[in-house]
């Protein structure tokens, strides 16, 4: 991960009684079941209707927010203030963008609930689908121990290229590291916290969370999930940055996967 690395809480909770009133948002004392981690650079016109959505979605579940500005040189600032004022939102920024990666994990580190739902800020991922990840990778974890529960967009709603990019390199990546997951790119996954916090942190990390899970003894699940096109905006993470680098992280991730034995503890 890159190592200039500054994020400042600079929003929040309003304290008091007006944070409590909040649809849907765990008392100002208590930590909330769910925190929705949401990474961004140069979105302010999809914060808004995003964070309108992640209310609605979640207006029954314990939670809060958690954006993170990546660097943002449009008016993201001023567009998280305005949504943290009206939500269960606390957003932190990097003085300089640091990539997605890194953005995911200081929201995750930031974040004070038990579990965790990544979601794409440009508004492609549907928030609808989260409580529904959510039910599940905890009927997962139930029955079976660490649980991620990760998205598959099923139809697709991105540009031709930005497809068939993706379908290769989820083939090549399933090949070599035997995830099994159809869609690795989705941003939309839900998560324990705790696994989370014990994986190996680096730059593109976010693309390879079931092959990382599973290396940790976690299980790695797919749900179907909706797609939508981008409406606001344009993508700030080209396609062709990732693939100079795809290969060299695929490299890196098989290393990671054959150099570590994870220990049956027994007790003495």
């Amino acid at each position: 991960m890159p190592p200039a690395l500054d994020a400042a809480p600079v929003g929040g909770v309003p304290p008091g009684p007006a944070a409590g009133a909040v649809p849907g948002a765990a008392p100002p004392d208590d930590p909330p079941l769910l925190s929705v981690v949401v990474p961004v650079r140069n979105e302010g016109p999809n914060i808004a209707p995003l964070v309108d959505e992640i209310e609605a979605a979640l207006a029954g579940v314990a939670h809060e927010i958690v954006y993170v500005d990546d660097g943002s040189t449009d008016d993201t600032p001023a567009a998280l203030r305005a949504a943290a004022a009206r939500a269960p939102l606390r957003h932190l920024r990097h003085r300089a963008s640091c990539g997605q990666s890194a953005a995911i994990v200081t929201g995750v580190k930031a974040a004070r609930g038990a579990w965790i739902a990544t979601l794409d800020g440009d508004g492609q991922n549907d928030p609808a689908d989260i409580p529904r990840l959510l039910a599940r990778a905890r009927a997962e974890e139930a029955a079976g121990g660490p649980v991620l529960v990760a998205g598959h967009r099923v139809r697709r709603r991105d540009g031709a290229v930005k497809r068939v990019t993706s379908r290769i390199a989820n083939a090549v990546r399933a090949r070599l590291l035997g995830d099994a997951t159809p869609d690795t790119g989705c941003g939309l996954k839900v998560f324990p916290r705790a696994l989370f916090l014990e994986l190996p942190h680096f730059d593109h990390m976010h693309r390879y969370l079931p092959a990382l899970v599973l290396r940790q003894g976690g299980r790695v699940v797919s749900e179907p999930v909706g797609h939508r096109p981008r409406l606001r905006g344009r993508s700030n993470y080209g396609t062709l940055d990732r693939l100079a680098v795809s290969l060299f992280d695929l490299v890196g991730v098989a290393w990671l996967q054959r150099r570590w034995k994870r220990p049956v503890v027994e007790k003495p």
